[in-house]
């Protein structure tokens, strides 16, 4: 009998719907990635990696920015107050967070534990901005 394997694939950069709320929160500058005519009549998306200007289809409005794990861990901030910046990484799980430098995990500011880091990058970001700490 065949072993069965389970696949997740690793999800790279933000998708549509986390692009959307992020662009509305980051700087657009600080996207590196885009996806290249999703807004298009026709759907002919693609991802543009880096590219050298800010939108590249006839229509700057068929463009929707996004960012990739590196992007996002660049527009976290490193500390906040006395608070300094936590990732984590096991088999299964990726954990981010914050210590407070004399006495631990500080239970105020958001801690996000996901399978897949964008997603707990993003979850991280959006929470930041609710308690406008970005």
């Amino acid at each position: 009998m065949a072993e069965i394997i389970e696949y997740t694939a690793i999800k790279s950069y933000t998708d549509i719907e986390q692009s959307k709320k992020l662009a509305k929160i980051l700087p657009i500058e600080s996207a590196d990635m885009w996806h290249h005519g999703f807004f298009h009549p026709l759907r002919m998306c693609k991802i543009e990696y880096n590219p050298p200007a800010p939108y590249h289809s006839v229509n700057s409005q068929w463009d929707c920015p996004c960012w990739s794990l590196a992007a996002l861990l660049g527009v976290i901030p490193k500390q906040i107050k006395n608070n300094v910046l936590r990732v984590d990484i096991d088999e299964k799980n990726f954990s981010i967070w914050y210590d407070e430098l004399e006495y631990g995990v500080n239970s105020e500011l958001p801690d996000i534990i996901m399978e897949c880091p964008v997603d707990a990058c993003v979850e991280l970001i959006i929470k930041l901005h609710e308690l406008k700490m970005l």
